[in-house]
């Protein structure tokens, strides 16, 4: 087992991987160096390689993809991931590193946004982006997570063996965040500074679909993690619906005793009982969610144990 694994997942890089894996040996000296390519069609594996870095590949194409590969295949301690697009200074790295070696942190986030990002970064709709899911998910969750979409992390083994990888895209770095402060894992954050790529190097964020990826990644969490408040909004939602549109049935049928308006009634029923049925889901999926989170304590104790074992 490593102590500290440094995985790089990598699709066509070859301008700055040389740099970035260059930057770990000087930050991170004692750090083995694993290059993951997602089909990369330049020279990536192999400058990856020459600069003595652990060069694996993914064929399924997808950041999500590559992540799921590598957490699967390594054993570390610690594991600190970074881009492979020299956006991330290394500074901190050893900083992060120690926090979960020493503190026993489960997730370090390298925060961008309260460094440079919005100084450096030159895509407005990124930065609406980064704002709005940093304030939605800390809204919804009751976190205090600093940036939700940063490739700059820090995992405990327990993090990574109990960590089940749904996502396949560019919304990983989401369902990360999510995953992490739902089961209260400890969480710290570690302000790093950020750069713009540099020129030549294209960015495979497509931001109005992997935007929405995003977003639908974030709704369906919090219906997984929370479903006595989604499904109790929905029905709440539906009930006052059903409410406004009897309002007026039922006053004339109290001054008239008569109810020409049947569709509208029966459009009130049927709301008022799919606002029933919204909230009776709601209180099943939450018990089941009561034990899911019992289970993943076992699994978390699990995870741990095999770590001593490993040491």
């Amino acid at each position: 087992m490593d102590n500290i694994a440094v995985l790089i997942p990598c699709y066509n890089e070859e301008q700055t991987i040389g740099k970035v894996i260059g930057d770990v040996k000087r930050f991170l000296p004692e750090a083995v160096i694993y290059v993951y390519d997602n089909n990369s069609k330049d020279g990536t594996a192999r400058i990856a390689a020459a600069a003595g870095a652990i060069v694996r590949h993914e064929y399924h194409q997808g950041k999500g993809n590559v992540i799921r590969r590598m957490f699967r295949e390594i054993d570390a301690h610690c594991y600190l991931m970074i881009d492979g697009d020299d956006t991330y200074p290394l500074d901190r790295a050893g900083e992060m590193a120690d926090l979960v070696l020493e503190k026993h942190a489960d997730m370090v986030v390298g925060d961008r946004l309260s460094s440079t990002y919005f100084v450096e970064n030159k895509r407005p709709f990124h930065n609406f982006g980064n704002t709005f899911m940093r304030a939605a998910i800390n809204r919804l969750f009751h976190s205090e997570v600093k940036d939700i979409m940063t490739g700059y992390r820090a995992f405990s083994y327990a993090f990574v063996k109990t960590f089940p990888v749904i996502s396949t895209g560019f919304e990983i770095e989401t369902e990360m965040t999510i995953h992490a402060v739902n089961y209260g894992m400890q969480v710290e954050n570690v302000v790093v500074e950020y750069r713009d790529r540099p020129k030549g190097s294209v960015s495979k964020l497509h931001t109005f679909r992997d935007g929405m990826r995003v977003i639908r990644k974030m709704t369906h969490a919090y219906m997984d993690y929370r479903p006595m408040r989604f499904f109790g909004i929905l029905g709440i939602l539906a009930f006052l619906l059903a409410l406004i549109l009897f309002i007026p049935v039922g006053v004339e049928y109290v001054q008239t005793g008569l109810v020409p308006r049947f569709p509208t009634l029966i459009a009130c029923g049927f709301l008022a009982l799919a606002g029933l049925l919204s909230v009776f889901s709601g209180v099943i999926l939450q018990v089941l969610n009561v034990r899911d989170r019992k289970n993943f304590e076992y699994r978390l104790i699990r995870a741990c144990k095999e770590e001593r074992e490993q040491i």
